[in-house]
């Protein structure tokens, strides 16, 4: 038993060759009941991270306790209670359910056990929050996580500003809160404007400001005004009878005050408004209904009525240009009407971005991404005739070498345009280990260095943050 435990050891250390999680489970199913705690925990101590990460896109899921039963819903199985089964070892209290996943998903999850008792996972400590509480959070080896996200001390800020906001339309009152970006009291300066659907909710799950004040900071996008508006009555006014009421609420009372207490610019290719799941159908409904509006429209994740896709599908077309975004994973029923109204958009000749991830419908996917529409609508400008990012000439070009390396790494990027660069190292996990270098650079190539002395063997992935777009290289290091 002692020789065996040594064996999956070194095993999974990587000093012997290459052995399976399921070599490991037939190993511990050929011995005796009472020696397979031992090797359980054997292989429970030399594990650096869980769920146990295999061959890129194998995800095992491991729980370790008394149960009768334990599953693993999460957004991979619309968070059905009883899908994913875990199985159990005999003689132990070890529990595993193994499945595979695309390289770069990220997925919310928890464990259930005896049917009734939610938990997270123990053994993960990668949580995201959501409109639940928070979740365990799977992150297969290629995604990175959105460094946006982040509060950054040593950047310059925006201001966030409170107004409890009476609609005489709604008969009811909310908090509305309004950032500016930085030096906005400093400037004389007008801004373009976003409004945010479930808006406190994009601030406390999503970190909209933190993301805001970063791509500002990087020069991703022109500074903008941001509007975040929480719903009353959520189900009534996104996608029900009081659509009405709600769309005049924003229209006729909210945006003229928005307008007359800040400096902002009236022209439709500056004004957009976001939201995700039924925020996004409202998002939408206002755009078709209030294209004097707003000229943009930003929908994650979301519910489209059959009275929006109609309208777009055979009625005018509308001076409007759309993001929109879905996850591989996300609600079963939302899937094909997302799909359905991209085709529509396509098939009418409108501008659209549209992207699918292999995400839920959570906010930790919506928080990742909302940079994606901020960029589109509000790319940073220069100069007196501003063109956006995408209409530079060239692209964003990241290498490495050697890859495999040894003691240190050349890593060489080439820019089409000067601008404001951040480049990142994460280990497999998805965090941030290190800048490796940021600030501004000048158009053309440029070299730096990554330096091993303090990392360990393994995977690790290289994201490249700048105003023309981003950049990723996986890298390995051996030692």
């Amino acid at each position: 038993m002692f020789v065996l435990a040594v064996v999956i050891l070194l095993t999974l250390a990587g000093s012997a060759p290459a052995q399976t999680f399921n070599d490991f489970l037939a190993r511990l199913y050929s011995l005796p009941e009472s020696e397979r705690p031992a090797i359980v925990d054997s292989f429970m101590a030399v594990v650096q991270g869980f769920p146990y990460l295999e061959n890129d896109t194998v995800a095992h899921f491991i729980y370790r306790g008394t149960a009768q039963q334990v599953t693993v819903p999460g957004d991979a199985n619309n968070w059905n209670p009883n899908s994913y089964p875990m199985n159990t070892v005999s003689g132990t209290d070890f529990w595993y359910h193994s499945r595979g996943f695309e390289s770069d998903a990220r997925l919310d999850y928890k464990f259930v056990l005896n049917g009734s008792t939610w938990i997270l996972d123990p053994r993960n400590p990668y949580t995201v929050v959501g409109g639940y509480g928070p979740n365990s959070e799977l992150r297969m080896p290629d995604y990175a996580m959105p460094p946006e996200i982040e509060y950054r001390p040593e950047i310059p800020h925006g201001a966030l500003r409170d107004t409890m906001f009476y609609s005489t339309n709604l008969g009811n009152t909310r908090r509305v809160r309004v950032y500016t970006p930085p030096d906005y009291n400093g400037s004389e300066d007008s801004f373009g404007i976003i409004l945010f659907h479930d808006g406190l909710e994009y601030i406390a799950l999503a970190s909209a400001n933190n993301v805001l004040d970063y791509l500002i900071w990087q020069q991703r996008i022109a500074p903008v005004i941001a509007v975040f508006v929480p719903p009353v009555n959520r189900t009534g006014e996104y996608a029900g009878n009081l659509k009405e009421e709600f769309g005049a609420f924003i229209v006729d009372e909210l945006m003229p005050w928005v307008d007359e207490e800040f400096r902002t610019l009236s022209n439709l290719s500056q004004r957009a408004t976001l939201g995700a799941s039924n925020g996004g159908n409202i998002a939408l409904w206002l755009g078709l209904h209030h294209g004097e509006v707003f000229g943009r429209i930003a929908a994650q994740s979301s519910n489209v009525e059959t009275e929006i896709s109609s309208a777009i599908q055979s009625g005018p077309q509308l001076p409007l240009e759309f993001y929109l975004d879905l996850g591989t994973y996300d609600i079963p029923v939302l899937i094909p009407l997302v799909r359905n109204f991209v085709s529509i958009l396509d098939g009418r000749g409108y501008t659209y971005e549209y992207h699918e991830y292999h995400e839920g419908h959570s906010w930790g996917n919506w928080r990742a991404h909302m940079d994606n529409a901020l960029e589109r609508f509000f790319p940073f400008q220069t100069g007196t005739t501003p063109s956006p990012p995408a209409s530079a000439p060239g692209r964003i070009e990241l290498a490495v070498y050697p890859n495999p390396f040894n003691a240190v790494a050349v890593v060489q990027f080439q820019l089409p345009v000067s601008g404001r660069v951040q480049l990142v190292l994460y280990n497999v996990r998805g965090q941030a280990v290190r800048t490796v270098t940021e600030g501004v650079f000048s158009s053309g190539s440029h070299q730096v260095a990554v330096d091993s002395a303090d990392l360990s063997t393994g995977i690790y992935f290289l994201r490249l943050f700048g105003a023309q777009g981003n950049a990723v290289q996986k890298l390995l290091l051996v030692k």
